[in-house]
């Protein structure tokens, strides 16, 4: 301390992690200012002005001296406004201020305002992990979030200076988030009328997580049953929550629905960017496809998308993670999700429908439909007609299967296959002998794949179907039936 010098213990997100960097003052003679070396981009480059009006208005004072901040490791580039609380508690230390004791227990993040007050940054939770890793005790700024780290300290969260020179005595957490919340809150499946096919459709794809594309008029019911979803899906518990929340912390979204469980439900407008639906800008953020990790990703009116924004889901869809090549290195952002879309079957939607007619020339219905792409479509594996409803039914308040009733058939068929996994379905075979396939039903499949002349992802993923299909109505073996479904959620462009 005799040399006017100290460090704080901060940290740079750098896609769903957290770096550390520690924040150095020197404090030496010379014309009375605040210089910050270290990569710092043109945010940290404010932080002096902020941290210089924040100390003031607490009553501190700063001193007229030349002011030396260095955040280490320099070949980190800094970006973002957390470095102003770390920045400004530094400088009081090292002016001896405030005590010191403690504060190497701690990492500290938050933006200041001019008055004082301590403003929260997103990526709360990658924060929290960082310095769970380094035996430290985190301290933030702004509201408490959902914190999964059982196990690490967190000080409670801070509004203002005072409140932060005082926060350095940890304790243990404690996410709040109990998994608690009612799952009668939302929309219901039951006020979709008419649509017992469409439902079905969606048991089976919630079964075994698969594509889902629902082709139909407009008015039929389409965004409804997509909407529907993420409440009749197993609540979000253990590493899938975790990772759920760590995304949506960096990205700074609200993590309250995450918190109960719920699973998230993203749905982009067709205008969205490339960038914006797989990630990156400066600094680099998750995109859709990555907020939508361990939930729903859903396309409303999908021939209206990009073709490049479209075609750039194929290869998340199959690797389960996004990997940004930038120039200072390669970000990775998982991306588990589950993709339902939504679709027009011409530009007047009217198809197919027999209350309507249809105006489209047939090049143009082949354009409209050519958009999607087949590479794309070909790994989609459930594709559904939905029909208008029945006007009287629909008039008359007439319910079906509601959302509770489907929740109970899913929770039913998953608890079967896990059972049947862990049994003597384990024994692998060779071809769809994976997926428990009958004999009859196998030489059934073998016709059909032969007379569509399917590819061998098409074979694989009508199986998986079929697959889902069974455990659905808990045959241990696939039965032809249960194939004949699953070839009926063949796309027709596909065969």
């Amino acid at each position: 301390m005799s040399d006017g010098t100290f460090s704080i213990q901060t940290a740079q997100l750098r896609g769903v992690m957290a770096l550390p960097v520690t924040v150095e003052v020197g404090i030496s003679a010379g014309i009375p200012g605040i210089t910050i070396v270290g990569s710092p981009d043109s945010a940290v480059h404010e932080s002096p002005l902020r941290v210089r009006n924040a100390l003031k208005s607490c009553g501190y004072s700063v001193p007229r001296a030349h002011i030396t901040i260095n955040l280490s490791p320099a070949e980190i580039r800094k970006t973002g406004t957390a470095y102003d609380f770390p920045i400004a508690l530094a400088i009081l230390a090292s002016t001896g201020q405030i005590p010191t004791e403690g504060l190497d227990r701690c990492l500290f993040v938050g933006e200041l305002a001019l008055n004082g007050d301590i403003a929260a940054t997103r990526g709360t939770v990658a924060y929290a992990r960082l310095a769970n890793s380094l035996g430290l005790s985190l301290v933030f700024g702004g509201e408490r979030g959902a914190l999964p780290l059982e196990d690490c300290l967190v000080c409670p969260s801070i509004s203002t200076m005072r409140e932060g020179v005082g926060a350095c005595r940890p304790y243990a957490p404690l996410w709040d988030g109990d998994g608690g919340g009612s799952w009668d809150r939302g929309p219901d499946f039951a006020d979709v009328i008419d649509q017992d096919v469409a439902k079905r459709a969606f048991l089976v794809a919630a079964v075994g997580r698969h594509g889902l594309l629902m082709m139909g008029p407009p008015g039929a019911g389409k965004t409804m049953l997509a909407k529907r979803m993420p409440l009749i899906l197993p609540r979000l518990g253990g590493s899938e929550l975790n990772e759920a929340l760590l995304i949506h912390s960096v990205a700074g979204e609200d993590t309250s629905d995450l918190a109960h469980g719920v699973r998230p439900f993203r749905a982009p407008h067709h205008s969205i960017s490339l960038g914006g639906l797989i990630g990156g800008g400066r600094p680099v953020l998750p995109g859709e496809v990555s907020l939508a990790h361990q939930g729903i990703l859903f396309l409303d009116e999908m021939p209206e998308f990009a073709t490049n924004v479209l075609q750039a889901l194929r290869q998340p869809l199959e690797e389960r993670e996004v990997r940004l090549v930038r120039v200072d290195g390669v970000y990775t952002f998982p991306c588990s999700f589950q993709l339902i879309a939504a679709a027009n079957p011409c530009p007047c939607g009217h198809l197919g429908d027999p209350g309507h007619e249809c105006t489209c020339p047939p090049a143009r219905v082949a354009s409209y439909q050519a958009r999607i792409g087949g590479p794309l479509m070909d790994r989609i594996d459930v594709v559904v007609d939905v029909a208008r409803p029945d006007a009287q039914k629909v008039i008359a308040g007439d319910t079906g299967l509601s959302s509770n009733d489907m929740r109970e058939l899913l929770a039913d068929a998953l608890e079967f296959r896990s059972w049947r996994e862990r049994g003597a379905a384990c024994k692998r075979g060779r071809g769809v002998g994976n997926y428990g396939f009958s004999s009859e039903a196998q030489a059934l499949f073998e016709r059909i794949s032969a007379r569509l002349a399917l590819g061998g992802r098409a074979i694989d993923r009508v199986s998986r179907v079929a697959r889902s299909i069974a455990d659905l109505e808990k045959n241990e073996a696939v039965s032809p039936d249960n194939v004949m479904e699953a070839c009926a959620y063949r796309s027709r462009a596909n065969g």
